[in-house]
């Protein structure tokens, strides 16, 4: 399924970015309970009648109420000399997580706190663009509260979620909406320099998320943090206006992952994805028609050069996906892991067609 989407990090009025992306593949579930404790429960909510059913937006409302005030406080604006976006406060030392297309290019930047009040000054940690997460660090902490983070491998579709930000620099802002998918695959070019960026795993939301939400978080009803939102859909058939309800957000399993690397070296070394450790470019026939992936640099330690491929040779399938373009190869990579053994199928410089085996390595930063 192809689409377009909008990263939201940049301007606080309008669109920063509005970018070419694919969001492909699903996974997870959600198992209706069809105990008898269940079902018991289920006819007793019947047979209250109006009044268990107020009783039941009653709870639903202080339990919104409890997790905003638990939650909100941690979620932060965060403003460069080119735009702004939201951040979540990670630890007691002020490290803040938040987009890498958030940060763009800049290293110093304002923090502002939902309660408002004095900007604090940030510096850059690190930053991971291959998987659009980066840290800043408010020095001495800034008294600011570190967010609840949750375990995103156990989310399930139609789970109730909250996303928190400043959207369109309204600092502090909640919208709510359902976990509509996990494990999607989302590909976006990055304002700053218009590389894609393929993230995997990616968690759908129908939460609004609008300019100015990335970096900010997806929260569920036990107030903790289980994804970073990066991007919402746009819909071409409306000019390229936010789809209504389609929203993407970064697990929390591989954002704190990314981000204790960062805080810890501040480089990346187990982004935990799958890499072939080659340059490419796109190669086009005749008719301008994109028809693989040219192998610009082939360093002999590599998991493509140690299987024999070389500079020229050129990239048509992996794994039984064809690979039609850099975007497409990404899309495929993102979805496989470090270690393991894929067909590659590949026209070599002399135009014979072959392939190879190879041994998946490491995508570093």
């Amino acid at each position: 399924m192809n689409q377009r989407l909008t990263r939201h990090p940049r301007r606080a009025a309008a669109a920063a970015a509005v970018l070419l992306a694919a969001a492909a593949g699903c996974g997870g579930s959600s198992k209706s309970d069809t105990s008898p404790a269940a079902s018991s429960s289920s006819a007793a909510s019947s047979a209250a009648g109006s009044s268990g059913g107020s009783q039941g937006a009653e709870s639903l409302q202080s339990d919104y109420e409890r997790v905003v005030g638990d939650a909100l406080p941690s979620v932060v604006q965060i403003s460069t000399g080119s735009g702004l976006g939201s951040g979540v406060v990670y630890d007691g030392k002020g490290d803040i997580i938040t987009n890498a297309h958030v940060v763009g290019r800049a290293t110093q930047f304002r923090v502002t706190q939902p309660t408002g009040g004095t900007p604090l000054t940030a510096t850059l940690v690190g930053t991971y663009p291959s998987g659009d997460i980066a840290v800043i660090r408010v020095s001495g902490g800034g008294g600011l509260k570190p967010a609840k983070f949750g375990d995103s491998t156990k989310l399930r579709v139609g789970q109730i979620v909250l996303a928190m930000g400043s959207p369109l620099g309204l600092t502090g802002t909640v919208t709510q909406g359902i976990v509509s998918a996990l494990g999607r695959t989302v590909t976006s070019k990055d304002a700053t320099d218009g590389a894609s960026i393929t993230v995997g795993d990616a968690i759908q939301t129908s939460a609004a998320i609008n300019n100015g939400n990335s970096g900010g978080a997806l929260v569920d009803l036990s107030s903790q943090v289980v994804g970073i939102p990066s991007a919402a859909a746009l819909n071409p058939e409306l000019g390229d206006s936010a789809a209504p309800g389609i929203g993407f957000a970064i697990p929390t399993a591989t954002a704190t992952r990314i981000a204790d690397q960062l805080i810890a070296t501040g480089k990346v070394t187990d982004s935990g994805r799958a890499a072939l450790g080659v340059k490419v470019i796109g190669v086009v026939d005749r008719s301008g028609t994109p028809i693989g992936v040219g192998l610009a640099d082939v360093p002999a330690d590599s998991p493509a050069g140690k299987a024999g491929l070389k500079v020229g040779d050129v990239i048509t399938a992996v794994n039984g996906s064809p690979t039609p373009d850099p975007t497409a190869l990404s899309q495929v990579l993102v979805a496989l892991k470090p270690g393991q053994q894929v067909k590659v199928d590949y026209i070599a410089s002399d135009g014979s067609k072959q392939s190879a085996n190879v041994t998946l390595g490491t995508l570093s930063a």
